[in-house]
């Protein structure tokens, strides 16, 4: 699911979630929404996560296991 490689690639990355929220300008609570999949992420929010991440939209969302 989007929240658990989400979780993975921040970690992954050596990242807190408030790093992460501040890459995102949001606050830690939104971006930990995110990764619990309490709140859905937009489009916009989802190219900076590929970004950060270095990882393609489609494995962010489990629709690929190719990271790139």
């Amino acid at each position: 699911m989007v929240f658990e490689r989400l979780k993975q690639l921040r970690r992954e990355k050596g990242y807190t979630q408030e790093e992460v929220a501040a890459f995102l300008g949001v606050d830690r609570r939104t971006y930990s929404s995110y990764e619990t999949g309490i709140n859905s992420i937009n489009a916009q929010t989802l190219i900076k996560l590929s970004r950060i991440y270095s990882a393609s939209i489609d494995y962010m969302l489990g629709l690929s296991d190719k990271r790139k």
